[in-house]
């Protein structure tokens, strides 16, 4: 994660301090980071930014949440959904409405909001404060995996030194959910805050409609909030002055797989992908495909991939999207098939068990993949996987079929070549090499924990 930034070489922007925050790649979000070499806490923070300028009135509040319209941001959990046209959805709701920060980062392949919470959680909380007074909120919860106890422990502390401090006028709470692969999905943090499993709910209503408590509520991904914060006091020309018009801002990516400098790094929406992966020092050695978006994600052939700028518009028409930031380079000496199989023997595992696309569909599909890559594929398991691979996009309550269905399809396509090999002459020899993509080593068994 942070090892991979290492370069030092950002100051704190001269002038009246709406000229930049930016470091050697644009950043802003991890600008203090680079100055310091540390995280900051809240003496340095308010030494900073100074208290966030939370809107008082109707009025203040309206003016807030149009900055944040004009200025372009969109969600950095995976949907890039306008961010002011959600805040103003749920102020306009019926009833006191409630803020969720979305920290949870499910996808194994991500360490963005981890990171960020590490170096700048007041940044985080200012954007939740921010975000609770612009919808009239009264309570914001701060949802984190159990997996991160010491990081939970850390933000407790931080939210009871802006408590004596008096920076937030209301409560701020740590939550610590189980940590599942569908935990993270805005309906399961609703769940779960409302005393139920931490698993997917059939919508509608949507959370923003009833959420916690039955109430309006706004879910936010904690990057989204961070930015939110700097809008709030940058302005929103300020922050168009990275990126494009029409992909505003800069935004944490998680680089890993065949590159020098693995790590987390903050970059302007819209560049090529080929400079992002540049960022991180480039190829250490031939590639075959990116996977963008992680394992709800698709897989694109490098050739296709380098040139494309790392944009939802952009990438939409390839059947792909930036999702929440994380790209993976896997060398040509591996094996996609066998890479995308363990995959999706995860994401089998990883089910809510809700629906029939869950319980049946994807469980086999994720066979038939073990089978084309390990086992003695045939033109009829061909065959059968496609058409398994169709049915499961659109049946089920939430968006985890989808997002398997994707990334089956978009690897079926990149690694033609390994297909027919594979149905051709048996498994290659790269086939059987350890993984190369961050897989997690034991699925979770399907009677686990959750609540």
């Amino acid at each position: 994660m942070t090892e991979a930034m290492t370069d030092g070489r950002t100051t704190l922007a001269a002038g009246d301090g709406r000229a930049g925050l930016l470091g050697p790649y644009g950043s802003r979000l991890l600008h203090g980071w680079y100055a310091t070499g540390g995280p900051a806490d809240l003496d340095e923070h308010l030494g900073r930014y100074g208290p966030p300028p939370l809107p008082r009135t109707a009025d203040a509040a309206e003016r807030l949440i149009r900055a944040v319209e004009d200025a372009g941001l969109t969600g950095r959990g995976g949907a890039a959904f306008p961010t002011g046209r959600k805040l103003r959805t749920v102020a306009a709701g019926r009833g006191t409405a409630v803020v969720v920060a979305n920290g949870m980062e499910s996808e194994p392949a991500s360490r963005k909001d981890e990171t960020l919470l590490d170096l700048a959680p007041h940044l985080v909380l200012d954007g939740a404060a921010l975000a609770a007074a612009a919808v009239g909120a009264d309570v914001a919860h701060l949802c984190l995996p159990r997996t991160r106890q010491d990081q939970a422990d850390a933000l407790r502390e931080a939210v009871g030194e802006r408590r004596r401090v008096g920076t937030d006028p209301f409560p701020v709470q740590v939550h610590e959910l189980p940590h599942h692969y569908v935990s993270s999905e805005e309906t399961s943090l609703v769940r779960w805050l409302n005393g139920g499993d931490a698993r997917p709910l059939a919508t509608p209503p949507r959370p923003f409609e009833k959420g916690v408590g039955r109430r309006p509520t706004l879910i936010d991904n904690v990057e989204t909030l961070a930015h939110l914060a700097l809008i709030a006091r940058y302005g929103p020309g300020w922050f168009r002055g990275a990126g494009r018009p029409d992909a505003a801002g800069t935004t944490l990516v998680t680089l890993s797989g065949a590159l020098r400098t693995p790590g987390v790094y903050e970059v302007p929406m819209g560049r090529p992908l080929g400079e992002v992966l540049d960022v991180a020092g480039g190829a250490a050695e031939p590639l075959a495909a990116v996977l963008l978006g992680g394992f709800f994600g698709s897989w694109l052939p490098v050739g296709q991939a380098l040139h494309v700028p790392f944009a939802k518009q952009d990438l939409a028409s390839l059947g792909a999207g930036p999702g929440a930031g994380v790209i993976v380079a896997l060398p040509a000496r591996a094996c996609g098939l066998a890479e995308a199989a363990r995959i999706l023997g995860y994401l089998a595992a990883q089910s809510a068990q809700q629906c029939g696309p869950c319980r049946l569909g994807l469980p086999a599909v994720a066979a038939d993949f073990a089978d084309l890559a390990w086992g003695d594929p045939t033109p009829e398991l061909m065959r059968r996987l496609e058409g398994r691979t169709g049915l499961l996009a659109g049946r089920g309550a939430c968006r985890h079929p989808d997002g398997a269905s994707r990334f089956a399809a978009t690897a079926l396509r990149v690694f033609a070549d390994d297909v027919r090999h594979h149905l051709s002459a048996g498994p290659c020899a790269a086939a059987g090499h350890e993984p190369l993509l961050p897989v997690p080593d034991t699925p979770v068994p399907a009677d686990r924990e959750w609540r």
